[in-house]
Protein backbone atom coordinates (compact mmCIF):
# COMPACT_ATOMS: atom_id res chain seq x y z
CA UNK A 1 0.00 0.00 0.00
CA UNK A 2 1.37 3.43 -0.95
CA UNK A 3 1.09 6.20 1.64
CA UNK A 4 2.20 9.79 1.23
CA UNK A 5 2.15 12.62 3.71
CA UNK A 6 -0.15 15.07 1.94
CA UNK A 7 -0.49 18.04 4.29
CA UNK A 8 0.20 19.28 7.80
CA UNK A 9 -2.34 21.38 9.68
CA UNK A 10 -0.57 24.45 10.97
CA UNK A 11 -2.22 26.25 13.90
CA UNK A 12 -2.40 29.98 13.18
CA UNK A 13 -4.26 32.94 14.67
CA UNK A 14 -4.63 34.89 11.42
CA UNK A 15 -4.98 32.95 8.16
CA UNK A 16 -4.32 36.00 5.96
CA UNK A 17 -1.11 36.94 7.80
CA UNK A 18 0.15 33.35 7.72
CA UNK A 19 -0.76 32.90 4.05
CA UNK A 20 1.09 36.09 3.13
CA UNK A 21 4.17 34.96 5.07
CA UNK A 22 4.38 31.62 3.26
CA UNK A 23 3.60 33.14 -0.14
CA UNK A 24 6.48 35.59 0.46
CA UNK A 25 8.72 32.51 0.79
CA UNK A 26 7.70 31.53 -2.74
CA UNK A 27 5.20 28.85 -1.74
CA UNK A 28 2.36 28.06 -4.14
CA UNK A 29 -1.18 28.88 -3.00
CA UNK A 30 -3.29 25.81 -3.71
CA UNK A 31 -6.59 26.86 -2.15
CA UNK A 32 -8.13 29.68 -0.14
CA UNK A 33 -11.77 28.99 0.68
CA UNK A 34 -14.34 29.95 3.28
CA UNK A 35 -14.59 32.96 5.55
CA UNK A 36 -13.95 33.79 9.19
CA UNK A 37 -13.32 30.75 11.37
CA UNK A 38 -14.22 28.49 8.43
CA UNK A 39 -11.49 29.93 6.17
CA UNK A 40 -8.86 27.44 5.01
CA UNK A 41 -5.76 28.07 2.91
CA UNK A 42 -3.35 25.46 1.63
CA UNK A 43 0.17 26.24 0.40
CA UNK A 44 2.99 24.08 -0.91
CA UNK A 45 6.74 24.72 -0.80
CA UNK A 46 8.57 24.60 -4.15
CA UNK A 47 9.09 21.00 -5.38
CA UNK A 48 7.36 19.56 -2.30
CA UNK A 49 4.64 16.94 -2.34
CA UNK A 50 3.52 17.92 1.16
CA UNK A 51 1.55 21.10 1.85
CA UNK A 52 0.54 23.09 4.89
CA UNK A 53 -3.10 23.78 5.66
CA UNK A 54 -3.91 26.99 7.54
CA UNK A 55 -7.13 27.59 9.41
CA UNK A 56 -8.28 28.63 12.85
CA UNK A 57 -10.89 25.87 13.16
CA UNK A 58 -8.84 22.96 11.78
CA UNK A 59 -7.16 21.99 15.05
CA UNK A 60 -7.46 22.56 18.76
CA UNK A 61 -3.70 23.19 18.93
CA UNK A 62 -2.75 26.72 19.94
CA UNK A 63 -1.33 29.02 17.25
CA UNK A 64 2.45 28.71 17.24
CA UNK A 65 2.50 25.37 19.07
CA UNK A 66 3.79 23.26 16.18
CA UNK A 67 7.57 22.88 16.44
CA UNK A 68 10.20 20.89 14.58
CA UNK A 69 8.88 21.15 11.03
CA UNK A 70 11.69 20.54 8.56
CA UNK A 71 12.34 21.78 5.05
CA UNK A 72 15.08 19.89 3.22
CA UNK A 73 17.35 22.01 1.01
CA UNK A 74 20.36 21.07 -1.10
CA UNK A 75 22.38 24.18 -0.19
CA UNK A 76 21.65 25.52 3.28
CA UNK A 77 23.73 28.66 2.89
CA UNK A 78 21.95 29.64 -0.33
CA UNK A 79 18.52 28.75 1.12
CA UNK A 80 19.20 30.77 4.26
CA UNK A 81 20.40 33.76 2.23
CA UNK A 82 17.28 33.62 0.03
CA UNK A 83 14.99 33.53 3.06
CA UNK A 84 16.82 36.43 4.71
CA UNK A 85 16.47 38.31 1.41
CA UNK A 86 12.72 37.69 1.62
CA UNK A 87 12.63 39.31 5.07
CA UNK A 88 12.60 36.19 7.26
CA UNK A 89 14.64 36.12 10.48
CA UNK A 90 16.67 32.91 10.17
CA UNK A 91 19.26 31.62 12.62
CA UNK A 92 22.85 31.17 11.59
CA UNK A 93 23.72 27.71 10.25
CA UNK A 94 24.55 25.20 13.00
CA UNK A 95 25.37 21.54 13.55
CA UNK A 96 25.80 19.19 16.51
CA UNK A 97 29.23 18.54 17.99
CA UNK A 98 28.24 15.27 19.64
CA UNK A 99 27.07 13.44 16.55
CA UNK A 100 23.41 13.63 17.58
CA UNK A 101 20.58 15.83 16.47
CA UNK A 102 20.80 19.44 17.73
CA UNK A 103 17.10 20.09 17.24
CA UNK A 104 15.88 19.18 20.71
CA UNK A 105 18.89 20.54 22.58
CA UNK A 106 20.01 24.05 21.66
CA UNK A 107 23.02 23.70 23.97
CA UNK A 108 24.43 20.99 21.70
CA UNK A 109 24.50 23.33 18.71
CA UNK A 110 27.79 24.39 17.20
CA UNK A 111 27.95 27.35 14.80
CA UNK A 112 28.67 26.58 11.17
CA UNK A 113 28.28 23.74 8.73
CA UNK A 114 28.66 20.11 9.76
CA UNK A 115 32.21 18.76 9.37
CA UNK A 116 32.85 17.72 5.77
CA UNK A 117 29.41 19.23 5.08
CA UNK A 118 27.86 15.84 5.72
CA UNK A 119 24.27 15.46 4.54
CA UNK A 120 21.52 15.67 7.18
CA UNK A 121 23.61 17.44 9.82
CA UNK A 122 23.60 21.18 8.95
CA UNK A 123 20.58 23.23 10.06
CA UNK A 124 19.14 26.72 10.38
CA UNK A 125 15.90 27.65 12.11
CA UNK A 126 13.10 30.18 11.79
CA UNK A 127 9.58 30.81 13.05
CA UNK A 128 6.46 31.90 11.24
CA UNK A 129 4.52 34.96 12.54
CA UNK A 130 2.60 32.76 15.01
CA UNK A 131 5.75 31.09 16.38
CA UNK A 132 5.46 27.73 14.62
CA UNK A 133 9.04 26.49 14.46
CA UNK A 134 10.80 25.37 11.29
CA UNK A 135 14.22 24.00 10.42
CA UNK A 136 16.12 24.06 7.18
CA UNK A 137 18.18 20.86 6.84
CA UNK A 138 20.84 20.39 4.18
CA UNK A 139 20.66 17.07 2.33
CA UNK A 140 22.90 16.58 -0.69
CA UNK A 141 23.10 12.79 -0.64
CA UNK A 142 20.16 10.69 0.54
CA UNK A 143 20.52 7.75 2.91
CA UNK A 144 20.06 4.42 1.06
CA UNK A 145 16.43 3.62 0.33
CA UNK A 146 15.27 7.26 0.47
CA UNK A 147 13.84 8.94 -2.61
CA UNK A 148 14.72 12.47 -3.52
Amino acid sequence: MDMKLEFIVLPVADVERAKNFYKALGWREDIDIGEGDARVAQLTPPRSECSIMLGRSLTSAAPGSLQGLCLVVNDIEAARAEMVGRGVEVSEVFHDAGGGMPLANAQGRVPGLAPDRASYFSFASFNDPDGNGWYLQEVTTRFPGRLW
